[in-house]
């Protein structure tokens, strides 16, 4: 077993970075990640220290991506609120995951429950993302956790969507039919016997919802009812920086940047790794 592993995963990275972008696009993500990770050590200068002389300055030698209306280095704050950022994808990603495989495994593997958790997942995905969002936020109030939750009930339904329908074709295959005739309990036969089989999409679905996040938790900021515009995000930095795009375009230029970068990044690891989960689309690579 262990030499047929180690034969399949060179097959495997060969699949996901056969297309170079993937490769880019990977090793753009990790530069971020791990810039806004070190933010404390990376960061030129405290991103709460204030300036009223470095008010709106340029990019420049001084402050290198320049100052916001309050004089504090954008570079930092950058720094700073993309690990909130990202953290909140994460999050949503994570969370949403554990919500739609529940949802999906009880749906597709209990009949009786499927007609109304299916139901369910229809009219949740009937809303528009940003407005159901926009109604959860409100509703919990603005913070890194609310919007968390808010978010990841948004997104649950589109993998527990993708587990009840992966879970209805697996259900039926010979060898878990021979496990329950060995007497497997549904539990083990659920998570052993069935989702051990579904990851992919799931892991695939996973990346796509934590970039939509991202952009989401952006767009609640630039409409006032994200985090609380104390906490440093790329969404309140853009936010806060539109009532000086005249003056100051910088302010919204390089969030807008951090987030075009780090969502598209995340979209191309997502198809390559679609491309190498699914079989039908590897052979055609």
């Amino acid at each position: 077993m262990a030499a047929g592993a180690r034969a399949r995963e060179p097959r495997f990275l060969e699949l996901l970075f056969a297309r170079r972008s993937v490769a880019v696009a990977l090793v753009v993500f990790v530069v971020v990640l791990v810039a806004c990770v070190l933010a404390d050590v990376v960061a030129p200068a405290d991103p709460a220290r204030m300036s009223v002389r470095a008010r709106l300055t340029p990019p420049g030698e001084a402050y290198r991506l320049g100052a916001d209306a309050f004089g504090r280095d954008v570079l930092s704050r950058l720094l700073h609120a993309g690990r909130v950022s990202l953290t909140i994808g994460l999050g949503v990603a994570l969370v949403s995951s554990a919500i739609g495989i529940a949802i999906g495994l009880l749906a597709g593997f209990y009949r009786r429950l499927d007609g109304a958790l299916s139901r369910l997942i229809d009219a949740m995905m009937a809303f528009p993302d940003i407005l159901l969002a926009i109604a959860l936020v409100s509703i919990l109030g603005g913070s890194i956790v609310n919007v968390v939750v808010a978010l990841s009930i948004v997104y649950a339904p589109r993998i527990a969507r993708i587990v009840r329908a992966s879970t209805l074709v697996v259900r039926e295959l010979p060898y878990v039919e021979a496990a329950r005739a060995l007497g497997s309990s549904t539990r083990t036969i659920m998570t052993t016997h069935v989702l051990r089989n579904i990851v992919s999409p799931i892991v695939v679905q996973s990346t796509f919802i934590f970039a939509y996040a991202m952009l989401a938790e952006a767009g609640l900021s630039f409409l006032g009812v994200g985090v609380d515009p104390s906490t440093p995000t790329w969404g309140t930095m853009i936010a806060e920086g539109r009532q000086y795009i005249d003056q100051a375009a910088f302010l919204i230029l390089f969030p807008g940047i951090a987030i075009s970068v780090s969502v598209l990044s995340l979209q191309i690891i997502g198809d390559g790794l679609r491309d190498a989960m699914d079989p039908r689309l590897a052979k055609d690579l």
